[in-house]
């Protein structure tokens, strides 16, 4: 199973460092397979705005953006991504900036017109696979704000190897509720708003072995779009 820390410390959360944690975890029972970072390395990358969008006058495939990145001063960045618009946010790798492979940001001037960053894609910082345009951000996303920050890069990937005896750990409330066993420190639950019911479907269920089954408990759900975007985090 896979979680971050940081959801983790949302319900628990013990004065004990990453590596500690796992390890105390293993001696537990909970068997810590692989810690690894959220998100690979990399600096100087802050949400923008583009407040200004026009044709590069010597490549089809090439928009100039006027961009804010909180420094008070618009960027000139010369962009191919075919999502690119005037109004949205993205991250900007100003100059300077170094992304995952070691690709480091620098004025440049591409076909004679200046370019002071880079707009990126989701592939582009280690976030994804998708290539196919600029990661776009949030609307309230505070311009200038570092992404690691925003998104909260600087986490770690926690993957354990759990046996078949421990089904309560395979939820991050569960797990939570382990460490507060282990550490003496307090859980925090989450405040769970009742949804009301709004349809009458029922389905039909028989519980065949009720020593293998105590209870069993479900919904039904209509009308679920399955291609709506989902919430960041």
């Amino acid at each position: 199973m896979l979680f971050s820390e940081s959801w983790l410390r949302r319900f628990v959360n013990p004065k004990l460092g990453t590596e500690e944690l796992g390890h105390q975890l293993t001696m537990a029972g909970l068997e810590v397979e692989e810690i690894q970072a959220a998100a690979p390395a990399f600096e100087h990358v802050v949400v923008g705005f583009i407040s200004e969008i026009a044709p590069h006058p010597d490549a089809d495939r090439l928009r100039v953006c006027q961009v804010d990145d909180g420094s008070g001063k618009l960027l000139q960045i010369v962009c191919g991504a075919p999502n690119a618009a005037q109004g949205i946010k993205i991250p900007v790798a100003r100059v300077g900036a170094e992304l995952p492979g070691g690709m480091k940001i620098g004025p440049v001037k591409m076909r004679g017109v200046e370019s002071a960053g880079m707009l990126c894609s989701g592939r582009e910082l280690g976030l994804s696979q998708d290539h196919d345009g600029l990661l776009v951000l949030d609307a309230d996303a505070p311009v200038g704000q570092s992404l690691r920050e925003l998104l909260d890069l600087d986490d770690q990937i926690i993957e354990l190897k759990l046996t078949p005896n421990r089904a309560d750990c395979l939820s991050v409330l569960g797990v939570a509720r382990e460490v507060a066993a282990l550490t003496g420190e307090p859980l925090t639950l989450p405040d769970f708003t009742p949804v009301p019911v709004t349809i009458e479907d029922r389905v039909s269920v028989t519980v065949k072995d009720a020593d293998l089954c105590g209870r069993f408990a479900g919904r039904v759900i209509r009308g679920v779009n399955a291609r709506a975007k989902t919430p960041a985090g």
